[in-house]
C-alpha cells in the first residue's frame, strides 16, 4: 500500500508542476506580453518563447474561422499537455523508486505528453496536414526538453512513503 501512496503522490506532485506551467505560462496575458517584449535571437528570449508554447486563449485573435479553430486547437492542447503528462507519469512511476528516476520520468512525461498533444490537436487547424503535424510535434518535444526539468524535480521531491 505504501508504493501506491508513494507513487500518487509523485504523480500529483508531477501534474501540478505541468499544471501550474500551463496556467502560468500558457496564458494569453502573459504569451501576448513575451511575443512583444522578448527577442528570439538571445538566450532569455528564446527560453520565454519556449516557456509559453501550450499557450491556450480566452478569446480568439479576431472574428475568423481560422482565429476560431486556433483557439479550440491551443486549448485542447494545453489541457492535452496536461492529461497526456499525468497519464504517462501514472502508469510509469510503479516502476521508479525516487530519486533521480523519478526525476527522468517526470522530464520524459513532459516531453512525450507534449508531442502527443501537439500531434493530436494539429489536426483541428486551418490546415491540418501530417507535415504540419510532425512540426508540431517536435515544437511539442523542445518544449518537453526544455521545460520538462521542473516536471522532473516536481516529481523527484514527490513524498515517499514509509
Amino acid at each position: 500500500m505504501a508504493l501506491f501512496g508513494r507513487s500518487r503522490t509523485a504523480v500529483g506532485a508531477g501534474v501540478l508542476a505541468t499544471l501550474l506551467l500551463v496556467l502560468i505560462f500558457g496564458n494569453q496575458i502573459f504569451t501576448e506580453w513575451v511575443d512583444r517584449h522578448s527577442r528570439g535571437d538571445t538566450v532569455w528570449g528564446w527560453f520565454l518563447r519556449e516557456l509559453v508554447w501550450p499557450r491556450w486563449w480566452l478569446t480568439p485573435r479576431d472574428g475568423s474561422g481560422a482565429a476560431a479553430r486556433e483557439l479550440l486547437a491551443d486549448d485542447l492542447k494545453a489541457i492535452l499537455v496536461i492529461l497526456f503528462t499525468a497519464l504517462i507519469l501514472s502508469v510509469a512511476v510503479k516502476s521508479v523508486t525516487g530519486g533521480g528516476g523519478a526525476f527522468i520520468l517526470g522530464w520524459a512525461s513532459l516531453i512525450f505528453g507534449a508531442a502527443l498533444a501537439a500531434f493530436a490537436t494539429e489536426f483541428l487547424t486551418s490546415e491540418p496536414t501530417l507535415l504540419h503535424a510532425l512540426q508540431a510535434t517536435s515544437a511539442g518535444t523542445s518544449y518537453g526538453l526544455w521545460v520538462g526539468w521542473i516536471v522532473g524535480i516536481a516529481t523527484a521531491s514527490g513524498k515517499r512513503g514509509g
